[in-house]
């Protein structure tokens, strides 16, 4: 079954012919591949390009491979990447006229010095480049200055709710169950038993994500790599910092682990797009709190089975779920913390501080989030809401909640909103 992925091929084709290098990065197996290979190839196809003016090539693929002259199990014994004579030799046979020609470049990073060559590809007009790369290398948040400013990321992630749904056939009530516990992998999602979903994750962990981060970082104890991963498994959502996570390790662990090397190992994680961190802004102070951050992990289900699908409170699943769909919206995402003065009972001065769960900004859009699963109280509405009186701007002010309500405005001018129709409607929170 082919899942549609029309919110990343928009993005493709309004990039066609911006002069600059397209990268799909993501986290290994979010769809990167059968975006560019299947889904904008076919668009393009259809559209009106000739078949023999797209050029795809696979890097990992012994049949392209082939074409060049290469020898995949050569490569591997050999230890050494794709020779690029070779590769630039086959693209100047393909390449026969001055008309436009589309370069689709899958696992490009096997490709001995691939910027040097894609770069070259650039001051070409006739030449458009598209390519995608899946290891931990590639996936550097840095990738994009190896173009010299010439590079445009699309940064992809797995299933989006909205997404998973077109291959669910339960309702959306079940729908959410499935999604909060098992991810929205691709590979993953059109498993069909339980059972396999959770095995396949539990390899992809071990056989992909932690091989291309030890390969790639040359990490000798993989165990402290692999408790940390629990760790912040368990605390999605929560503050956190290196000393902090110090302290777990001595204390549960019996670790002498550094916090300088916990330090480095979050920035693996971040690397290879696993976790994502969200940093402390005070709104009324209008700056940024440097430490503790929280954590939120780019697919549920690959943080499920971290921890044996254990944990899974519904509270922390659902918030991470909006953290992700709100980055995929394209909102840089904080964590907004509301700092005032409030006298006691005694009618002394405290310093008090609120905290919102996000605050998300575009452009000149800015919107003040708090995701509370449920609020079966009006005590529990108000405790909510109540950091949102301190803010004293006039943006938007919204709770997403999984109670089944209409989108509707409170007395005090807060928009609540149910998960549903957050996910599945982007445009509700604009009403």
């Amino acid at each position: 079954m082919d899942i549609k992925r029309d919110f990343y091929l928009t993005k493709l084709i309004n990039r066609i012919g911006n002069g600059q290098v397209k990268v799909i990065t993501g986290v290994r197996r979010c769809g990167k591949s059968f975006l560019l290979n299947t889904i904008f190839f076919n668009y393009l196809i259809e559209n009106g390009v000739p078949e023999d003016h797209v050029i795809r090539f696979a890097f990992d693929s012994a049949e392209d491979l082939e074409l060049i002259g290469e020898d995949i199990i050569a490569l591997r014994k050999e230890k050494r990447n794709v020779d690029p004579q070779k590769f630039m030799k086959y693209i100047r046979s393909r390449c026969t006229e001055s008309s436009k020609y589309y370069l689709l470049l899958d696992e490009v990073q096997l490709l001995d010095s691939f910027e040097s060559v894609l770069n070259g590809y650039l001051r070409k007009k006739n030449m458009d480049l598209f390519v995608t790369g899946s290891n931990a290398k590639f996936l550097s948040k840095d990738i994009i200055t190896e173009f010299s400013g010439r590079g445009d990321e699309i940064h992809m992630y797995p299933l989006s709710f909205a997404e998973f749904m077109t291959t669910f056939s339960g309702d959306k009530y079940e729908g959410l169950t499935q999604y909060m516990t098992y991810g929205g992998i691709p590979l993953v999602v059109l498993c069909r038993e339980n059972s396999d979903k959770a095995e396949l994750l539990s390899n992809l962990f071990s056989e992909i994500y932690i091989s291309d981060i030890v390969k790639r970082n040359k990490i000798r104890n993989t165990g402290d790599l692999e408790d940390l991963l629990n760790i912040l498994s368990s605390s999605i959502g929560s503050l956190t910092n290196p000393e902090k996570l110090q302290r777990t390790f001595r204390n549960t662990k019996h670790s002498k682990i550094t916090n300088q090397t916990i330090q480095r190992y979050i920035e693996y994680l971040e690397d290879s797009f696993l976790v994502e961190s969200s940093t402390r802004y005070d709104i009324r102070g209008k700056t940024y709190i440097d430490t503790p951050l929280k954590y939120y992990f780019s697919d549920l289900g690959l943080r499920n089975v971290r921890i044996n699908f254990r944990q899974m409170e519904p509270t922390h699943s659902m918030e991470n779920i909006i953290y992700n769909e709100l980055r995929m919206r394209g909102y840089n995402v904080d964590v907004g913390v509301v700092a005032f003065s409030e006298r006691d009972g005694s009618g002394k001065s405290k310093r008090k501080q609120l905290e919102i769960d996000f605050v998300c900004n575009k452009g000149a859009s800015r919107y003040y989030i708090q995701s509370a699963y449920s609020l079966p109280t009006e005590e529990k509405r108000i405790q909510e809401t109540r950091p949102f009186g301190k803010i004293n701007d006039a943006f938007k002010r919204i709770v997403i909640t999984a109670d089944i309500m209409p989108p509707h405005y409170d007395e005090d001018g807060v928009f609540m909103v149910n998960i549903f129709d957050f996910l599945l409607e982007p445009a509700v929170i604009e009403q």
